[in-house]
């Protein structure tokens, strides 16, 4: 499998080693340093040391040895907000993961695009072919799916530039003091939960904008734009600021509503198209089981 990154601002500074092992699905520090080593893993083209530290704009290659796994195309029906010729945004739905790994070989949302699309990038490799960056498992929301490499290297470069623009609408636990803020930290895996990240000074910048749209007596329905893209950052942020997203376990998020996960959103998105360079805004409603919820607490509203 063949892996390319693009350092966004806030990995740099990092150590090449450490990045790769973030990066790479399932990779340990041990195997990607014998990828440095055995010269299979590079910055900029050229051959570097482990200890490398990394700057902003550095292009990332590395390439593991041939998987016998191969993805397949799979019938899975796909919301698609909007396609052309270059890429395609997909309203994902809660509970698909957006690329095959361990445990999850099939039912993802890689196995879905390759039936509904023709063509898709493959900067990514074998295993994440399209994908331009990630949801996680049960949030919903909008996603991009590259079709070329041109298209690919335009909307990942428009994310780790922060010209992408991305919202999210969450329903967290509580009532959350301030109409709107900022949350700014650094964010990495947390060493007693391996399934967790938290807030760390080890861990990488991340930043989260955040405006509260309606309040109810135990919740607060908020909207969010994300400034990095830290993996759970969100979730993350949410309960570093005293109030978890509702629904989410693995963050201590109330359990009180039958989700199937967080109730978290991917509402809105905006990019210049890759070739074009159009500013495009594409929105995805609410899905059902969230605005049920909010019905629900319709009657508890705080005006």
């Amino acid at each position: 499998m063949e892996y390319e990154f693009i350092v966004e601002n806030g990995g740099e500074g990092r150590r090449f080693d450490v990045y790769l092992t973030e990066r790479i699905e399932g990779a340990t520090r041990s195997y990607v340093k014998s990828l440095i080593d055995g010269a299979r893993a590079t910055v900029n083209g050229a051959v570097k040391k482990a200890g490398l530290i990394l700057k902003a704009g550095d292009v990332l290659y590395a390439r593991t040895e041939n998987r016998s796994v191969s993805v397949k195309p799979e019938a899975i029906p796909l919301d698609i907000i909007y396609q052309d010729g270059d890429f395609a945004v997909i309203n994902k739905p809660q509970g698909m993961v957006a690329h095959p790994a361990r445990g999850a070989a099939s039912g993802t949302l890689v196995n879905a695009l390759l039936f509904n699309l023709q063509n898709l990038s493959d900067l990514n490799g074998e295993m994440r072919p399209g994908i331009v960056h990630r949801l996680d498992k049960d949030t919903s929301g909008l996603i991009l799916a590259a079709k070329n490499n041109r298209a690919h290297l335009s909307l990942s470069g428009q994310i780790a530039e922060k010209s992408a623009r991305r919202y999210y609408t969450a329903l967290l636990d509580g009532a959350v003091k301030a109409d709107e803020g900022i949350v700014e930290t650094f964010i990495g895996r947390n060493p007693k939960n391996r399934l967790q990240m938290c807030v760390t000074r080890e861990g990488r910048r991340a930043v989260t904008l955040y405006k509260v749209i309606k309040r109810f007596r135990e919740f607060s329905l908020v909207e969010f734009e994300l400034k990095t893209g830290r993996t759970h950052q969100i979730r993350v942020h949410s309960k570093h600021i005293g109030h978890p997203v509702t629904g989410d376990g693995l963050y201590g998020g109330s359990m009180r509503f039958k989700t199937n996960g967080q109730l978290l959103h991917a509402h809105k998105l905006i990019v210049a198209h890759p070739v074009s360079g159009e500013i495009l805004e594409f929105y995805a409603p609410l899905p059902d089981y969230f605005q049920a919820v909010l019905k629900k607490l319709g009657n508890t509203e705080i005006k």
